[in-house]
């Protein structure tokens, strides 16, 4: 298992990269044989060595995968995430496992103190959390996960148990996180976006006095190449912002960092339209998913839109202003059903334009603007490829009729995966490894997109919206 998470090697120079191995085993047996070294029992680590716990957006895009393995083990990797949210509807973005060492990450339990910092906001306490969150994708992959095999997930009531408590999460994110007032959910912590590093968090981070270096030891240099993560500036100031959240009690408020991020709130749509086709499979009525779907796609067109740049962008909710960085957060809203036509024609451009290279430079969207001062191949989402969002852009090109681009986006997704060991990203340019190999949902993802092909009719999306497969 510690073979499985040591970083990939790095060969001088740049080499492309996208071809498939000559003589490995099948693509999924090699993905499976990650998943299973990754399970704990109850959940899935992302890697056994830089990342040995559970984490929330990982652990759903995990589920999305294991359900063509395992509907059983999917539902189960669900529950256990579910089993740890907060009284206050929160998911947190991480639940500890007791038996790893508090050296082997940071921060780590005793920093986050959640049983007692978060006694006020409801924190469980029978098991040890972090205090923040991140991105909402559970609904989606828990809809998922029911498709794979309804009759399981009826017999054991999966979704009549975890409809409640992702309800419960969403009311939490529209009703505590809308810190600007116009109807879209603010992340308080870089970590919750789920893009921790990316240059659309360097302005609003700039306000932020880092920890001292002294104050905290980065567990992750010892999995990682300096290189390829965080500097200690900016790791800096994470830890001062996640030590003012804990010290405030974990209460929701305008601090010195409250971004709303178009990514975030797209999955949170999408997830609405998921939790609409639950209550529906459940017979709830009157619980206004949908609309509270489309209210989100308006409010991120009429907040986040910006024509300039032909993409969504960041807004800075302190400065009260659009954060002038092209990420890949900005494409991710391309997944809703019902965007305007207009804009997501005009997603498509920006995506294969100079700023993205889709097609052109590049097979795999990056995660930062090519043309961007700040963009480096290497370093942790400040431009590599990787695999969680180019499976919702791969979603998004096929929901709005672009099944060219997707299905070579979907090719290039699973060259790259198994030419890469797996690899937690990539060089947008050669495909080299970065981070770690045999990485949690870069797995689970080349098995989702192996086995439920989109061009079939089984594209998520189109099953939330109840249309006939196209």
């Amino acid at each position: 298992m510690d073979r499985i998470a040591q970083r990939a090697p790095r060969p001088p120079g740049r080499t492309v990269a996208y071809e498939p191995p000559g003589t490995a085993p099948p693509l999924h047996m090699r993905a499976a044989a990650v998943l299973e070294a990754g399970w704990t029992g109850t959940s899935t680590v992302p890697s056994r060595g830089l990342y040995p716990h559970q984490w929330s957006w990982d652990s759903a895009f995990i589920a999305i995968g294991l359900r063509h393995l395992s509907p059983l083990r999917a539902q189960t990797e669900l529950e256990t995430l579910l089993a740890a949210q907060w009284a206050d509807g929160r998911i947190p973005h991480i639940v500890f496992n007791p038996s790893v060492p508090l050296d082997a990450y940071f921060p780590s339990p005793d920093f986050w103190c959640s049983s007692t910092a978060g006694r006020t906001a409801g924190a469980p306490r029978t098991v040890q959390t972090s205090g923040i969150v991140q991105p909402p994708v559970h609904a989606l992959a828990a809809w998922l996960v029911h498709l794979a095999d309804p009759g399981l997930s009826r017999a054991r009531g999966f979704l009549t148990r975890a409809y409640p408590r992702l309800a419960a999460w969403h009311d939490y994110l529209l009703h505590r996180r809308d810190l600007g007032g116009g109807g879209l959910v603010s992340v308080v912590h870089p970590w919750e976006q789920g893009m921790d590093n990316s240059p659309c968090w360097d302005r609003p981070l700039s306000r932020v006095t880092p920890a001292p270096a002294r104050s905290f030891r980065r567990a992750d240099l010892d999995h990682g190449a300096p290189e390829d993560r965080p500097t200690d500036l900016d790791y800096g100031r994470y830890v001062r912002l996640a030590a003012d959240y804990r010290d405030r009690g974990y209460a929701d408020g305008p601090g010195d960092f409250a971004v709303e991020d178009p990514a975030f709130n797209a999955l949170l749509a999408a997830s609405e339209y998921a939790l609409d086709r639950i209550a529906h499979e459940l017979g709830v009525t009157g619980a206004a998913r949908r609309a509270r779907a489309e209210r989100l796609t308006a409010a991120l067109v009429e907040r986040l839109w910006d024509p300039a740049s032909g993409m969504f962008l960041c807004r800075d909710v302190r400065a009260g202003e659009l954060i002038p960085q092209r990420g890949v957060s900005g494409l991710v809203p391309l997944l809703l059903p019902d965007l305007p036509r207009d804009l997501a024609a005009t997603l498509v451009r920006t995506m294969c334009g100079p700023h993205f290279g889709l097609g052109g430079t590049t097979r795999l969207v990056p995660s930062y603007d090519l043309l961007g001062e700040a963009f480096d191949p290497h370093r942790y989402w400040r431009g590599p490829a990787w695999f969680n969002t180019n499976w919702l852009l791969e979603r998004g090109l096929r929901r709005h009729g672009e099944r060219g681009r997707a299905e070579a986006l979907r090719k290039g997704m699973l060259h790259t995966a198994g030419a890469s060991g797996f690899a937690e990203y990539v060089d947008p340019y050669t495909a080299q490894a970065c981070g770690v190999t045999g990485f949690g949902w870069t797995a689970a993802l080349t098995l989702d997109l192996l086995h439920d092909r989109p061009a079939r009719g089984r594209n998520g999306l189109t099953a939330i919206k109840g249309e006939d497969p196209a």
